[in-house]
C-alpha cells in the first residue's frame, strides 16, 4: 500500500469518526440558509426582480465548502506538526505532495456531499430555490473552488502554531470575505467600491460560477473565467503553500 493510499484511509477514518465536527461542517452553512432564506423568503431582489434565494443559495453553497475546505486542513496541518507526526512521515519516503495529496482527495470528497445536501435542502418548497439546465457544471466549479481553497489552508496550516491561531487566522479571512463576496447579500446591491474590491478575492469567483451553474445567472463564457480565475488563484496559493510547509515547529 502507497503512503498516499494509506494516508487518505486514516484520514477518512480519523473524519469518520470525529461526529461533532463531521456534523457541524454540514449543519454549519444551512444554519445561515435557513436564517436568510426564511427573513427573505418570497422577496425579490430590487435590482433584477430574482428571488433572494437565488443569491443565498449558491453564495452560502460556496462559502460553506470553501470554509470545510480551509479549516480541514489548516487545523490537520498544525496538529501533525505540533504532534511531530509530520516529522515521523518525513522520515520515511514520503514526499509532501502525497501528504497534501490525501488531503485534497479527502477535501473534494467532503465538499461534494455538502454540495448536493445543501442544495437537496435549498430546493425544499419551504426555500424554493430552482435548478438552472446547466447544473451539472456545479461540479467542475466545486473542484476549481475547493482547489484554491485547499492552497489557502496550506498556508495557515503551515504558519499556525496552535488551535487558536488556526481559527483566528481563517476567520479573520473567510468571515469579511464572505460578505465582500456576495455570499450572504448580492453584491450588486453594495458599493462601486466594493464590488471593485471583490474581484480580487477567490469567493467572489466561486459564488459567481456557483450562481451561473446553480440558477443561470451566467452563461459558459462566465463559468469559464470564474474557473481560470480560481484555477490562477490555487496555482498562487498552492506555491505559497509549498514554499512555507513546514514539517516541524523546530525548523
Amino acid at each position: 500500500m502507497s503512503a498516499y493510499t494509506t494516508l487518505t484511509a486514516a484520514g477518512y477514518r480519523a473524519a469518520v469518526r470525529d461526529k461533532v465536527t463531521l456534523f457541524f461542517t454540514f449543519a454549519f452553512p444551512l444554519i445561515f440558509l435557513v436564517v436568510f432564506g426564511l427573513i427573505y423568503s418570497d422577496q425579490d431582489v430590487s435590482e433584477t426582480g430574482r428571488p433572494y434565494i437565488s443569491y443565498i443559495a449558491p453564495g452560502v453553497m460556496s462559502w460553506g465548502v470553501a470554509n470545510a475546505a480551509v479549516f480541514a486542513i489548516a487545523f490537520t496541518l498544525m496538529q501533525w506538526r505540533r504532534d511531530d507526526l509530520l516529522r515521523l512521515i518525513r522520515l520515511t519516503p514520503t514526499p509532501v505532495t502525497s501528504v497534501l495529496a490525501s488531503r485534497y482527495v479527502l477535501a473534494l470528497a467532503i465538499g461534494l456531499v455538502q454540495a448536493v445536501f445543501f442544495v437537496a435542502v435549498s430546493l425544499l418548497p419551504l426555500f424554493g430555490l430552482s435548478l438552472d439546465a446547466q447544473w451539472p457544471l456545479t461540479l467542475p466549479v466545486l473542484l476549481a473552488g475547493i482547489t484554491a481553497f485547499l492552497a489557502i489552508g496550506v498556508i495557515i496550516g503551515s504558519r499556525a502554531d496552535s488551535p487558536e491561531s488556526v481559527a483566528a487566522m481563517a476567520n479573520c479571512l473567510m468571515v469579511p470575505m464572505a460578505f465582500l463576496s456576495g455570499s450572504f447579500l448580492p453584491i450588486d446591491m453594495m458599493p462601486s467600491w466594493l464590488q471593485t474590491v471583490a474581484k480580487v478575492l477567490p469567493l467572489y469567483y466561486f459564488n459567481d460560477a456557483a450562481s451561473a451553474t446553480l440558477t443561470g445567472d451566467g452563461g459558459l463564457a462566465d463559468i469559464g473565467v470564474d474557473c481560470a480565475a480560481m484555477a490562477a488563484f490555487a496555482v498562487v496559493f498552492g506555491v505559497i503553500g509549498l514554499k512555507v510547509f513546514r514539517w516541524s515547529n523546530r525548523t
